[in-house]
C-alpha cells in the first residue's frame, strides 16, 4: 500500500476543521492539537478527499462510518485522558479515532468485529507509526483472549442498547467509559465507576447522537 501524501492543503483543511470545531464550542486544546496532527484523509478512500474534513460521517465500507470530526472530538475530551492511561476502544472502524487517541499519548487497545476493516485498519495503523494494539472480535465481549485489563478508560464508538458488563467489568475503580446508548438514537454517556454495582456509577448526559449499531460477535470475509 503507498499512502497518500499529507499535502499543504490537507494540513489546511485540517486547521480549518479543527478552528470551525473551536466555533461549535470545543475547548479542550490538548484534543484540538491531536486532530490538527492526525490525518483525516489518509482514513478514508480517495474518492473522498475533498470532503475529508467536513464535519460529516463518511462509509468506510462493511456498512460502517468514519465519526463526524466534532463527535470524534467530544467523545475524545469527554475520556479526560492523561497520558499512558489505558485505554480500550470497542470499534476500531477506520482508525481515525484510535490515531486521536495515540496522539493524545494513550495506550490504545482496539476491537473491530469486521475483518477487512480490521487487517486493512492494522495495517494503515502501522505504516502511519501508530501504536495502538488492534483485534479482530467482539466488542461486547471486550478482550476476552488476551487480558491487558482494567483498563482507565474505555470507549465505545458505536451504539450500543445497552451498557456491556464485560466492558464494565474491564474497566477499573474510578474509570470512565464513553458510550453513545440506545438503538435508533443514542444519548452520549460518560459514566465514572466509583464500584462494581450500577448504584455505584456516576451518570453524565451530553445529549443525542446517531450512530451505526454496536453488534455483538465477529464478521469474516465470505
Amino acid at each position: 500500500m503507498t499512502l497518500a501524501a499529507d499535502s499543504y492543503r490537507h494540513k489546511g483543511l485540517r486547521q480549518a476543521m479543527v478552528d470551525d470545531l473551536r466555533r461549535k464550542g470545543m475547548t479542550d486544546e490538548r484534543v484540538l492539537k491531536a486532530m490538527l496532527e492526525v490525518p483525516r484523509h489518509l482514513f478514508l478512500d480517495l474518492a473522498f478527499d475533498a470532503r475529508a474534513y467536513d464535519d460529516d460521517a463518511l462509509p468506510i465500507g462493511c456498512d460502517q462510518t468514519i465519526s463526524h470530526p466534532s463527535t470524534v472530538a467530544m467523545q475524545s475530551h469527554l475520556l479526560n485522558l492523561e497520558p499512558g492511561l489505558k485505554v480500550l476502544e470497542i470499534g476500531t472502524g477506520s482508525g481515525y479515532q484510535t490515531a486521536v487517541l495515540c496522539a493524545l499519548k494513550a495506550r490504545v487497545f482496539s476491537v473491530e468485529r469486521q475483518q477487512p476493516l480490521f487487517v486493512r485498519t492494522k495495517k494503515l495503523l502501522s505504516e502511519l507509526r501508530y501504536t495502538a494494539k488492534c483485534f479482530l472480535g467482539d466488542g461486547y465481549q471486550g478482550l476476552t483472549e488476551v487480558d491487558y485489563s482494567p483498563y482507565d478508560r474505555v470507549l465505545i464508538t458505536c451504539g450500543a442498547p445497552f451498557v456491556p458488563p464485560a466492558l464494565m467489568a474491564s474497566l477499573r475503580t474510578g474509570g470512565i467509559m464513553v458510550i453513545p446508548l440506545g438503538e435508533k438514537q443514542q444519548e452520549m454517556l460518560r459514566i465514572t465507576k466509583h464500584g462494581p454495582t450500577e448504584a455505584e456509577w456516576e451518570v453524565e448526559r451530553f445529549g443525542n447522537f446517531k450512530f451505526v449499531p454496536m453488534l455483538g460477535g465477529r464478521q469474516f470475509k465470505s
